[in-house]
Protein backbone atom coordinates (compact mmCIF):
# COMPACT_ATOMS: atom_id res chain seq x y z
CA UNK A 1 0.00 0.00 0.00
CA UNK A 2 1.05 3.26 -1.07
CA UNK A 3 1.54 5.54 2.42
CA UNK A 4 -0.02 8.60 0.39
CA UNK A 5 -2.97 7.98 -1.79
CA UNK A 6 -5.62 10.33 -3.32
CA UNK A 7 -9.13 9.74 -1.92
CA UNK A 8 -11.85 10.83 -4.45
CA UNK A 9 -15.28 11.44 -2.78
CA UNK A 10 -18.36 10.54 -4.79
CA UNK A 11 -22.19 10.63 -3.78
CA UNK A 12 -23.10 7.25 -4.22
CA UNK A 13 -20.70 6.26 -7.91
CA UNK A 14 -17.22 5.80 -6.47
CA UNK A 15 -17.52 1.91 -7.74
CA UNK A 16 -19.35 2.86 -11.08
CA UNK A 17 -16.42 5.50 -11.41
CA UNK A 18 -13.56 2.82 -10.65
CA UNK A 19 -14.78 0.63 -12.82
CA UNK A 20 -14.78 3.28 -15.83
CA UNK A 21 -11.60 4.66 -14.77
CA UNK A 22 -10.04 1.35 -14.97
CA UNK A 23 -11.33 0.55 -18.48
CA UNK A 24 -10.38 4.01 -19.81
CA UNK A 25 -6.58 3.44 -18.18
CA UNK A 26 -5.70 0.00 -18.54
CA UNK A 27 -2.20 -1.35 -18.30
CA UNK A 28 -1.56 -1.74 -14.59
CA UNK A 29 -5.22 -0.58 -13.33
CA UNK A 30 -7.22 -2.55 -11.76
CA UNK A 31 -10.38 -2.96 -8.71
CA UNK A 32 -8.12 -3.85 -5.62
CA UNK A 33 -11.25 -3.91 -2.98
CA UNK A 34 -14.72 -2.94 -2.57
CA UNK A 35 -16.03 -2.16 0.91
CA UNK A 36 -19.92 -2.38 2.00
CA UNK A 37 -21.58 -0.33 4.91
CA UNK A 38 -22.00 -2.37 8.27
CA UNK A 39 -25.05 -1.89 10.24
CA UNK A 40 -23.54 0.91 12.11
CA UNK A 41 -22.70 3.19 9.47
CA UNK A 42 -24.26 6.01 7.82
CA UNK A 43 -25.35 4.65 4.56
CA UNK A 44 -27.86 1.77 3.94
CA UNK A 45 -26.34 -1.36 4.95
CA UNK A 46 -24.78 -3.34 2.14
CA UNK A 47 -24.48 -0.34 -0.11
CA UNK A 48 -20.37 0.47 -1.62
CA UNK A 49 -18.52 2.34 1.14
CA UNK A 50 -15.48 2.47 -0.12
CA UNK A 51 -13.35 1.20 -3.40
CA UNK A 52 -9.63 0.76 -3.38
CA UNK A 53 -8.70 0.88 -7.12
CA UNK A 54 -5.26 1.42 -9.09
CA UNK A 55 -4.94 3.35 -12.19
CA UNK A 56 -1.33 2.91 -14.06
CA UNK A 57 0.20 2.19 -10.98
CA UNK A 58 -1.28 4.45 -8.61
CA UNK A 59 -3.31 3.76 -5.63
CA UNK A 60 -6.97 5.51 -5.43
CA UNK A 61 -9.73 5.27 -2.47
CA UNK A 62 -13.31 6.10 -4.04
CA UNK A 63 -15.35 6.69 -1.03
CA UNK A 64 -19.57 7.21 -1.40
CA UNK A 65 -19.33 10.17 1.08
CA UNK A 66 -23.00 11.17 -0.08
CA UNK A 67 -24.18 14.93 -2.25
CA UNK A 68 -22.18 17.27 0.42
CA UNK A 69 -18.94 17.62 -1.55
CA UNK A 70 -18.84 18.19 -5.71
CA UNK A 71 -14.93 18.13 -7.51
CA UNK A 72 -13.44 21.12 -8.39
CA UNK A 73 -10.92 21.72 -11.47
CA UNK A 74 -8.79 22.85 -8.48
CA UNK A 75 -7.99 19.40 -8.33
CA UNK A 76 -7.32 17.42 -11.59
CA UNK A 77 -5.60 14.29 -12.29
CA UNK A 78 -2.99 14.90 -15.08
CA UNK A 79 -2.23 11.70 -17.70
CA UNK A 80 0.99 11.51 -19.60
CA UNK A 81 0.14 10.57 -22.66
CA UNK A 82 2.97 8.56 -25.07
CA UNK A 83 1.58 10.63 -28.67
CA UNK A 84 -1.81 11.80 -30.45
CA UNK A 85 -3.44 8.18 -30.42
CA UNK A 86 -3.35 8.09 -26.59
CA UNK A 87 -4.52 11.73 -26.37
CA UNK A 88 -7.24 11.01 -28.92
CA UNK A 89 -7.91 7.71 -26.81
CA UNK A 90 -8.52 9.23 -23.99
CA UNK A 91 -10.19 12.73 -24.97
CA UNK A 92 -13.01 10.74 -26.68
CA UNK A 93 -13.89 8.29 -23.50
CA UNK A 94 -13.45 10.75 -20.58
CA UNK A 95 -15.81 13.12 -22.93
CA UNK A 96 -18.62 10.79 -23.11
CA UNK A 97 -21.21 12.40 -21.30
CA UNK A 98 -18.33 14.73 -19.79
CA UNK A 99 -17.03 18.21 -20.62
CA UNK A 100 -14.68 19.82 -22.68
CA UNK A 101 -12.80 22.61 -21.05
CA UNK A 102 -9.64 24.71 -22.29
CA UNK A 103 -6.04 23.47 -22.70
CA UNK A 104 -6.36 19.90 -22.62
CA UNK A 105 -8.73 19.60 -19.53
CA UNK A 106 -12.14 18.34 -19.62
CA UNK A 107 -14.23 17.04 -16.87
CA UNK A 108 -15.52 13.54 -17.12
CA UNK A 109 -19.03 12.49 -16.31
CA UNK A 110 -18.77 12.35 -12.45
CA UNK A 111 -17.25 15.51 -12.09
CA UNK A 112 -13.52 14.73 -12.21
CA UNK A 113 -11.22 16.81 -13.84
CA UNK A 114 -8.67 15.41 -16.42
CA UNK A 115 -5.30 17.05 -18.08
CA UNK A 116 -4.95 15.19 -20.78
CA UNK A 117 -1.36 16.08 -21.32
CA UNK A 118 1.06 14.95 -24.96
CA UNK A 119 4.48 13.93 -23.78
CA UNK A 120 5.74 16.34 -26.09
CA UNK A 121 4.52 19.53 -24.33
CA UNK A 122 6.95 19.78 -21.32
CA UNK A 123 9.73 19.78 -24.09
CA UNK A 124 8.50 22.61 -26.65
CA UNK A 125 7.78 24.61 -23.20
CA UNK A 126 10.77 24.05 -21.80
CA UNK A 127 14.04 24.86 -23.26
CA UNK A 128 16.15 28.09 -24.13
CA UNK A 129 14.18 29.22 -26.84
CA UNK A 130 11.95 31.03 -25.35
CA UNK A 131 10.44 32.34 -28.92
CA UNK A 132 9.26 29.22 -29.68
CA UNK A 133 7.62 28.35 -26.54
CA UNK A 134 5.85 31.44 -26.14
CA UNK A 135 4.35 30.20 -29.89
CA UNK A 136 3.55 26.69 -28.29
CA UNK A 137 1.98 28.42 -25.16
CA UNK A 138 -0.19 30.82 -27.62
CA UNK A 139 -1.27 27.39 -29.88
CA UNK A 140 -2.11 25.51 -26.67
CA UNK A 141 -4.08 28.25 -25.09
CA UNK A 142 -6.12 28.24 -28.55
CA UNK A 143 -6.97 24.53 -28.50
CA UNK A 144 -9.63 22.09 -26.31
CA UNK A 145 -7.31 18.53 -26.91
CA UNK A 146 -4.36 19.16 -27.16
CA UNK A 147 -3.45 18.65 -30.72
CA UNK A 148 1.16 17.59 -30.92
CA UNK A 149 1.51 18.12 -34.53
CA UNK A 150 -0.16 21.59 -34.20
CA UNK A 151 2.01 22.40 -31.43
CA UNK A 152 5.30 20.92 -32.97
CA UNK A 153 4.60 23.03 -35.87
CA UNK A 154 4.01 26.52 -33.41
Amino acid sequence: MQKIRPCLWFDDQAQEAAEFYVSVIGGDSRIVDVTRNAEAAPGETGTVLTVDFVLAGQEYLGLNGGPQFHFSEAVSLSVDCEDQEEVDRLWARFTEEGEESMCGWLKDRYGLSWQIVPRALPELLGGPDRARADRVMKAMMGMRKLDVQALQDA
